[in-house]
């Protein structure tokens, strides 16, 4: 297993900066997600820790010695690309084995890794055929046995599943962390698809125009959101104007469109300031001793949940209900309570 540490690290195409001075510590076995939009900057990285992009400044460290020079052929990193990269006149296990080839591994020695790779993810049965009678959840199947029949140092996998359907990346998710911790490898997954990164994640970092917006586990990124882009980007989320009336102990009331509200989440701010709450759909619990009531204007049924919108003095408040025993409670006044845990007060933009 390799700690991978990036230090200061930067990467500009000629006056245009993708990537600002970026640092980070990757843990050793760890399942660790770049996570963001388009453009910000995620895939830059991987590449770079790759070695198939140089960076402009910094240094890229595998257990503490420097590769940031080391061609990509020499890290021993296996890549996971998003198109798959098969050859198509080749076998699957001939794909699988491309690595083996071309670091002279020959022999017994050859198959039995490519066998022991085809186990890994469950695509024994399919070694003879073609990748073009396969279905896309078996072409990544082969894609990620392929990386791994080297025994790689560090798995790098960029978008793998974007091409996959719904169900067919539920079930690649599954997959993708049992063959990780199976193989205790070192794994830095890039994607723009937040329910991948809640779901797969040690550690995850959440990036924006080529820097970290914030980084921690999924449950502290969703839950502890320190900006308005973060809380937005991760779920769905209301965000509430207040204005802090008194605190004490790190805790506040704070008076908003919706009433007076709790939080327990204030930091160093003094009454009187002016601040953004965050609150999820979910958070609020419908309860007919709520202190905070309001008139539904719509509600969306979906079955093992509903979403209502109510109005706050214009406000428009979205809750989320699981297991409705209401399906429309449109035209009613909808009496609400939040735990002051849930009561996000935001940093910043």
């Amino acid at each position: 297993m390799v700690r991978i540490t990036l230090q200061g690290i930067r990467k500009s195409y000629g006056s245009v900066p993708v990537v600002h001075d970026l640092s980070l510590e990757i843990e050793p076995g760890s399942l660790f997600f770049l996570l963001g939009g388009s453009g910000c900057g995620k895939t830059t990285i991987l590449r770079m820790i790759a070695g198939f992009i140089e960076p402009t400044a910094g240094r890229i460290l595998f257990d503490g010695q420097d590769v940031t020079a080391l061609p990509a052929e020499q890290r021993q990193c296996g890549m996971v690309f998003q198109s798959y990269a098969l050859w198509p006149h080749m076998t699957v296990r001939d794909n699988v084995a491309f690595g083996l080839d071309v670091r002279g591994v020959k022999g017994q020695e050859r198959a039995r890794r490519v066998d022991e790779a085809l186990a890994m993810v469950r695509m024994e049965q399919y070694a003879d055929r073609k990748p073009n009678q396969l279905s896309g959840g078996q072409q990544q199947r082969v894609a990620l046995a392929r990386a791994i029949v080297f025994r790689p140092r560090v798995l790098l996998l960029d978008e793998p599943l974007s091409n996959l359907d719904a169900k067919l990346r539920l079930e690649m998710r599954h997959e993708i962390r049992r063959i990780c911790r199976e193989l205790g490898i070192t794994t830095v997954y890039v994607t723009h698809d937040q329910d991948e990164a809640l779901s797969l994640a040690d550690h995850v970092v959440v990036m924006r125009d080529g820097r970290i917006v914030q980084q921690g586990s999924p449950r502290d990124l969703y839950e502890r959101p320190k900006t308005r882009f973060l809380a937005e980007f991760l779920g769905e989320t209301n965000f509430i104007p207040a204005t802090i009336e008194r605190s004490a102990d790190g805790r506040a009331s704070l008076r908003t469109l919706l009433g007076t509200l709790e939080s327990t989440h204030l930091g160093d701010r003094a009454a009187g300031s002016q601040v953004l709450l965050s609150v999820r759909t979910e958070a609020w619990t419908i309860d007919a001793a709520g202190a905070v009531a309001l008139p539904c204007l719509q509600s969306t049924y979906l079955g093992k949940l509903a979403q209502h919108e109510l109005d706050a003095s214009g406000l428009r408040l979205r809750v989320t209900e699981l297991n409705p025993p209401v399906a429309d409670r449109a035209g009613q006044t909808v009496r609400l309570s939040v735990d002051p845990a849930q009561v996000i007060v935001l940093d910043g933009e």
